[in-house]
Formats: structure tokens, C-alpha cells, sequence
């Protein structure tokens, strides 16, 4: 793809820094109805593409002589994974009430916000380390990829900015766009061995996993079962016909 590639990193970045600014987006489609079809989207793009993925992250960490010891694993670095986003979660939850209780103020402290910002920011590079090995997918792929990613992040802010408040809008968003880009630009620059790469896809498929639960599965009062649907099936046709 060429110089084409840095399109799909730079899409994602935007899409973090300024969905919560594009009020339009309420208009044109009410939020229970975009939630569900993110959710349908991303419940997809989990079952056909990170858990096949995964068996992938096994392969490699098998032929792998240095990291004898998490043979058979792939799926306990997932689940490492998904611990790790479960526990920011709860660490942000505690801090709002705490903060309630306070002061009156329903966010995080400061200190809970830099971890949780920081953990998301890691995540946002590894994301962006995947985006950078695109010409091995090809283009289509990319493209389906950086749609079911796009509708991901439009969720996921959502939790972040329910979190965090004004910390998130003034500098939480520049972080993870950043980390995106920076995990992209470390992509295209280095050659990581497969293996570190197979590991940190092993933790970074546990925490889509738990945000795809968390946020883009809407309580039943809110959800919209028809979008749903629209979004699981029609992101999982795409995929099987590529």
C-alpha cells in the first residue's frame, strides 16, 4: 500500500480526538441505535479476526525456544490482558464514587486518570503496531479493520470521557491519538521479533475483548436488537467474503 498506510492510522487518531466534539453524530443516528451496531460490528470483528488471531499468537510462542515457559498460553496472555483492562475499570468506577463522596464531583482523581490514560495508551500503540503490518493483509482488509477499530474507538471514548470528564477532553485525547501514531511509527521503523509481537497480541486481544463487553454491549433498555444484528452480520459477511 505504500505511502497509502499512513491514512488509516491518521483516520483512527482523528476519530479519537474529535468524536466527542461532532454533536451531529446524535442526529443522524440516536446513540442507543449507534451503540448496538458498534456492538454487533465489534463482537464480530472479535469472533472472526482476534480469536483466530490468537491461534496464530499460540503458533508463534510454540516455535519460540525463549518463551518456553508460555507454551500453550496464548489464551492466559489473553486473559492477562483482559485482567488488566478489568482492573483499571474497577480502579476508575472506585475513584468516581470516592471523588462523589469528596467533593461532589463525578470523575476520577488525577492519579487514577494518568493510570487509566496511560493503560490506553499502550493499548492505542499496539493497535497502532498492527496497523503497520497492513501490507501483509492488503487493502481490503485494512479497510474492514479500520472500520470495525473506528467504530470501536467511538464507544470507547464514550466510557472514557463518562470516566474522566474534563481531564479527558483537555489532554486524555491527544495521549491515546498519540500513542496510536507513535505505535504505528515504531511499527513502520523497527523489526520486532514475531514473538514479542505474538505476546503482546496475546494481552491486547484480552482487553478488546473486555472493552467490547463493557462498552459496546448496551443494556437491554437501551439497545437497539435490529442495528445489532445489522452491525454482526453485515461486518461478518465482509469478512468472510475476503
Amino acid at each position: 500500500m505504500g505511502g497509502v498506510a499512513i491514512i488509516f492510522p491518521l483516520f483512527l487518531a482523528l476519530i479519537t480526538l474529535y468524536v466527542g466534539k461532532v454533536a451531529w453524530i446524535e442526529r443522524i443516528l440516536p446513540g442507543y441505535r449507534w451503540m448496538s451496531l458498534g456492538a454487533g460490528v465489534s463482537i464480530a470483528y472479535v469472533f472472526l479476526d482476534i480469536l483466530p488471531e490468537l491461534n496464530v499468537v499460540q503458533t508463534e510462542i510454540e516455535h519460540t525456544g525463549g518463551l518456553a515457559f508460555l507454551e500453550k498460553h496464548a489464551y492466559l496472555l489473553a486473559l492477562v490482558g483482559l485482567g488488566i483492562f478489568y482492573g483499571v475499570e474497577g480502579l476508575a468506577m472506585r475513584s468516581r464514587r470516592h471523588n462523589l463522596k469528596l467533593t461532589g464531583q463525578d470523575c476520577t482523581t488525577p492519579a487514577i486518570f494518568w493510570v487509566h490514560i496511560g493503560v490506553f495508551c499502550l493499548y492505542n500503540a499496539l493497535i497502532g503496531e498492527l496497523l503497520s503490518d497492513m501490507e501483509a493483509r492488503g487493502l481490503t482488509s485494512t479497510i474492514l479493520l479500520s472500520i470495525a477499530l473506528g467504530l470501536h474507538f467511538l464507544i470507547t471514548d464514550r466510557g472514557l470521557r463518562r470516566h474522566h470528564k474534563q481531564p479527558y477532553d483537555r489532554v486524555g485525547r491527544w495521549i491515546l491519538a498519540g500513542g496510536l501514531l507513535v505505535g504505528w511509527i515504531v511499527g513502520r521503523s523497527l523489526l520486532l521479533d514475531e514473538a514479542v509481537i505474538a505476546v503482546l497480541w496475546g494481552l491486547v486481544a484480552g482487553g478488546l475483548l473486555l472493552n467490547v463487553l463493557k462498552e459496546e454491549l448496551p443494556e437491554t433498555k437501551e439497545s437497539c436488537l435490529w442495528s445489532f444484528f445489522l452491525g454482526a452480520g453485515g461486518y461478518a459477511a465482509l469478512l468472510l467474503t475476503i
